[in-house]
């Protein structure tokens, strides 16, 4: 018979005591046990393999799913008292069985080397195997097996119980859930069946088990108990020192578990403990990262604070330092956050926060803010500043500069700030623009000499220096800033570039350069998806001006799409500056009477014109808001009905010397389509003729003003 090899890994669980007997006894399944037939079937199917090991931690429930495979399989099960020479047993009672036969190991490694288990294989009867269950890795060449197909493994993963496994499990217990509340469980405990077990056993009782479920974490009592015991308890200390100092990582790798402990060969325990039972996770196909079961996670980072406060906020500092060495700058933050040293998160957070914000990822911002109270933010000039920039997305102007008056006096105080706070508190002063439309260009032109080139404040400066020359009758500068903007924009501000883009394309079909604007509107476009800032309330300007050419265009659909979008989003600002709501609301009122809705378009301009009250110094904007007016109002003095895009089109080509035919060539529409509007013209404008119409049309003005928007 075989010989046995008698080493162990350095953190397996203690074995039970060696079994003299040939078999153990049976274990029996207690009532009530859920069925794991999914498992079972690929047990079933598994005859072909001489080996079957199911490994996981405690709890998993391999014993209750060998029990279940042996009712339900033919053949005769054997279960081998655990111990040594317990592989060397498993050979005599498949032996001896007159027919095809199960030996079970239960609950203790089995060691072989590789010619003993080739022997033991060859000598194996036809349609016998040999399962074992087991917490650690069997000392057996798993990696010969694996690849001649000799083994079936089962592991924490195959293990974890189905939501209807959960479900039933949770019922048999007197825990009836909501669906949604036995999906959080499930995630929370990611199926551990013992974990299910245990909360159960925690909610059961509570009046509101919703609550008791969201509460329901690893620092949970019972919970923690059952970790302890079974987890902890059987490790050596040092295993355990290390569990716990590392449980404030997320992600546990030999270089960061070094880096918290100052030693070395972190790497290799992890391996060791992950291979021993330990509920640790891989990341990886190479065992160089791991993360703890989130349960495990709670109770070890619970008891490490319980343990040593002091350690713990020095565990979380060097945790901070050494992720943001490797790059990782949102763990740097959480961990300065856990340590409690708000200078080192408001530097940190204030070092991302531009660039964020500009790429789309404000909602990260704010979750970070969110953590802290208003007073701790309030004592720092770099999560003021953070604060203040969260707003320029939702056009906040109060706490915009609530939070920026706080921070310009505490920098006036002598605090000081990485990077370019000067370039920041200019750039915030000319988004609020509560000075009027020439003191913001003042404040955009400030930032814009102090930034450099891939400065995320550098395109956002070019932005408002840039829209603040249009509205002031500065064309050609406004022209350069702006597509200066869009150039720099793409990499370092993303949002500011679609802004830019969508201002120049307003600016171009003023021009009447609807090719254009076409193509700027259709970049902004695109970029607002590419950059995830689609959802950004301020991003309402490029929707309305992608509406305003796809209405030019006929592109009749796509146009109210986008109108849709551009009024979603300007009714999430809270309070924008007046000359982005009047552009904003000027290109709508344009769009909207293209698409024949004239008292619409009319409301919208009215909007636009009590907006501008505010600016006094934009005679610019105030004339374009006049002539949407007048030609709403024209449209609807024109009678009930209200011209259609193509009639708008048709009405401006009736004063040519073109016929209907040649109208037709001109707009890809047959010349049956022109006569049919045309007449619908006719008719609107209470007219007989094509001549009348043209009179009719500009007595009311409409043609001017269709010439002036295009």
């Amino acid at each position: 018979m075989l010989g046995v090899v008698s080493a162990a890994p350095t953190f397996a669980f203690p074995a039970p005591s060696p079994a003299v007997a040939l078999a153990g006894r049976r274990p029996r399944l207690r009532r009530g046990t859920v069925r794991r037939d999914r498992l079972v079937r690929t047990l079933l199917q598994s005859t072909d393999a001489p080996f079957v090991v199911v490994r996981a931690p405690a709890g998993y429930g391999k014993t209750t799913l060998l029990c279940q495979w042996a009712e339900r399989d033919d053949r005769p099960f054997t279960w081998i008292a655990p111990g040594a020479g317990a592989l060397e047993r498993a050979a005599m009672a498949l032996d001896a069985s007159p027919s095809p036969a199960v030996a079970v190991v239960d609950g203790a490694d089995v060691e072989a080397g590789p010619v003993e288990l080739d022997a033991w294989t060859r000598e194996l009867p036809a349609g016998s195997q040999l399962a074992i269950a087991t917490r650690s890795e069997p000392s057996l060449p798993l990696g010969t097996l694996r690849a001649q197909g000799l083994v079936v493994e089962l592991g924490a993963a195959e293990l974890a119980m189905t939501r209807r496994e959960a479900t039933a499990m949770l019922s048999m217990a007197g825990v009836e859930l909501e669906p949604a509340d036995v999906a959080t469980l499930l995630q929370r405990t990611e199926g551990w069946p013992a974990a299910l077990h245990v909360a159960a056993l925690s909610i059961r009782g509570r009046n509101d088990r919703r609550t008791a479920v969201a509460a329901f974490a690893g620092d949970d009592r019972l919970m923690a108990d059952y970790l302890r015991d079974e987890i902890l308890a059987p490790l050596p200390r040092p295993a355990v020192a290390f569990l716990l100092q590392t449980s404030v990582l997320s992600r546990l790798s030999g270089p960061a578990c070094d880096r918290l402990g100052g030693t070395a060969g972190s790497g290799t325990m992890l391996r060791e403990l992950s291979r021993a039972g330990i509920p640790l996770v891989p990341l990886d196909r190479t065992d160089d990262e791991f993360r703890h079961h989130p349960l495990l996670a709670e109770m070890l980072r619970a008891e490490q604070r319980r343990r040593d406060p002091l350690r713990t906020a020095d565990l979380h500092r060097r945790a901070a330092a050494w992720h943001e060495r490797e790059g990782r700058l949102d763990e740097a933050v959480g961990h300065a956050l856990a340590a409690g040293d708000d200078g080192d998160v408001a530097a940190r957070l204030w070092a991302i926060a531009p660039a964020r914000i500009a790429h789309g990822r404000v909602r990260s911002i704010r979750a970070w803010l969110a953590r802290m109270s208003p007073e701790q933010v309030a004592a720092h000039a770099p999560l003021a500043l953070t604060a203040a920039a969260t707003h320029l997305v939702d056009g906040d102007r109060d706490r915009l500069e609530h939070w920026l008056g706080r921070a310009e006096r505490l920098i006036a105080g002598g605090e000081q700030v990485d990077g370019t706070p000067d370039a920041a508190l200019a750039v915030l002063r000319a988004a609020l623009a509560r000075r009027g439309t020439a003191a913001m260009v003042d404040d955009a032109a400030t930032a814009y000499e102090l930034t450099s080139e891939d400065d995320p404040w550098h395109p956002l400066a070019c932005l408002l220096r840039g829209a603040g020359l249009h509205l002031l009758g500065d064309r050609d500068r406004a022209v350069e800033l702006l597509e200066e903007g869009a150039r720099r924009g793409g990499l370092a501000a993303p949002n500011a570039q679609v802004l830019c883009l969508a201002q120049l394309a307003l600016i171009h079909a003023d021009d009447d350069d609807w090719e254009t604007a076409a193509l700027l509107a259709s970049r902004a476009r695109a970029q607002l998806e590419r950059a995830d800032v689609a959802d950004y309330p301020s991003s309402a300007l490029a929707f309305a001006a992608s509406a305003l050419v796809r209405a030019h265009r006929d592109r009749v659909e796509a146009a109210k799409d986008d109108r849709r979008r551009a009024v979603e989003l300007l009714g999430r600002l809270v309070d924008p500056p007046a000359w982005y709501a009047a552009e904003t609301r000027i290109a709508l009122a344009r769009t909207t009477l293209r698409l024949g809705d004239a008292a619409g378009s009319r409301a919208l301009a009215g909007e636009a014109a009590r907006v501008l009250r505010e600016l006094p110094d934009t005679p610019l904007a105030t004339s374009r808001v006049e002539a949407c007016l007048r030609q709403a109002d024209a449209s609807l003095l024109a009678g009930p009905a209200t011209f259609t895009t193509a009639e708008l089109r048709v009405l401006r080509l009736l004063p040519t010397h073109l016929s209907f035919r040649e109208m037709g060539v001109d707009l890809h529409v047959t010349a049956n389509t022109v006569k049919t509007h045309a007449h619908s013209v006719y008719r609107k404008l209470d007219a007989s003729s094509r001549s009348e119409a043209v009179v009719h049309a500009r007595d009311l003005g409409l043609l001017d003003d269709l010439a002036r928007t295009g």
